[in-house]
């Protein structure tokens, strides 16, 4: 247990989707992994005061509010509030507190700074409380709330699993149905995963996201599914032209990921590179949440010897993942991300 009274330090990581591109909010599979670069926050406990300050560094920005009266606000404030207000009607009684937000994750990236952002804020609020929270799935559905219900993106659960759960050297394969978590080991002999931003920011509230996810929901239901994991390729022909793109796009890229995790297993980096073109094709003609400038980014990739590429998160714009070959020149601004540890606190 952390004394509250010092200083708390908690960092967030965001992650990467090896494969898996929305299929969380489908109860579907994917394998994420945590990154090395996220978000840190400094929480310093202030004595009979019921109110938060939180300062967000890196963007000269701060706010101030009552831990009684947490009114809506968007951009980051939105997630300090949103984990204020989950975290109290959780049961958990917060102290009042002073935060300093900073962070290395580009916001808007694919890379999943929302998350980095939401976990880190609840382990250093749980920590101040001297509230343990062992259940870490039960967590991640609390920071799943904070981005539905203040922030207004309805993100699946992947992004806050990947984080809290992350491992180094590893991937994990999530099962977003059952909510099991395996870990794979992300063996990669010389080759190398990398990501180069495209230079179009997205934000998951302001893109087609939400609406994505809705024509999901219509797809399953037309289909007389609870979900798109259980629909099947021959059950296409039952949907309408945009709604059977998007459910051919789950449903193949499940298959893929099941795919991956056997070339992963067998070593066979080639295969992979192949689901990493296979999922970016997908995404791109039956989801079709690439853009011009995401385009040009994976023929960078793939100009430099990339045997895959794909894009990262919600689309429209953010990080290209590429697996480059031992020896291939990098191109410029391109940085290797490998698997790291989940949220903690730092000593």
């Amino acid at each position: 247990m952390t004394t509250a009274a010092t200083p708390i330090r908690a960092f967030g990581p965001g992650r990467v989707n090896l494969i898996g591109e929305h299929t969380d909010y489908n109860d579907g599979l994917a394998i994420p992994f945590a990154l090395e670069l996220g978000v840190t926050v400094i929480a310093t406990p202030v004595a009979g005061n019921a109110e938060i300050e939180a300062a967000a560094l890196d963007l000269g920005e701060r706010d101030r509010f009552s831990l009684k009266n947490r009114d809506p606000r968007s951009g980051w404030r939105a997630f300090v509030r949103g984990a204020a207000g989950e975290l109290q009607a959780a049961g958990v009684t917060l102290p009042g507190m002073q935060l300093e937000i900073s962070g290395n994750l580009p916001r808007g990236s694919g890379m999943s700074s929302s998350a980095a952002l939401e976990t880190s804020l609840c382990l250093a609020m749980l920590a101040l409380a001297e509230r343990d929270w062992d259940d870490r799935i039960e967590l991640a559905k609390l920071c799943q709330r904070i981005e539905h219900d203040w922030v207004g993106a309805q993100t699946g659960l992947m992004d806050q699993l990947a984080s809290l759960f992350g491992e180094q050297d590893r991937a994990v394969l999530i099962d977003f149905r059952e909510l099991t978590i395996e870990p794979v080991p992300l063996v990669l002999g010389g080759y190398e995963l990398v990501t180069l931003d495209s230079g179009q920011a997205h934000s998951n509230a302001a893109s087609g996201y939400n609406q994505r996810r809705q024509e999901c929901v219509e797809a399953a239901h037309r289909m007389g599914k609870e979900s798109l994991r259980d629909a099947q390729i021959q059950d296409l022909h039952l949907l309408p032209d945009v709604l059977e793109r998007r459910a051919r796009h789950v449903i193949s890229e499940n298959a893929r990921v099941i795919q991956s995790v056997v070339a992963l297993r067998e070593g066979d980096l080639e295969r992979l590179g192949l689901l990493l073109d296979e999922s970016h094709a997908s995404l791109r003609d039956d989801f079709e949440i690439s853009t011009a400038a995401v385009e040009a980014t994976v023929k960078r990739l793939k100009d430099a010897g990339a045997i895959g590429a794909r894009l990262l998160g919600g689309g429209f714009g953010g990080n290209i993942l590429g697996l480059m070959p031992p020896d291939a020149v990098l191109p410029e601004g391109a940085r290797v991300v490998h698997p790291s540890a989940g949220a903690h606190l730092l000593a």
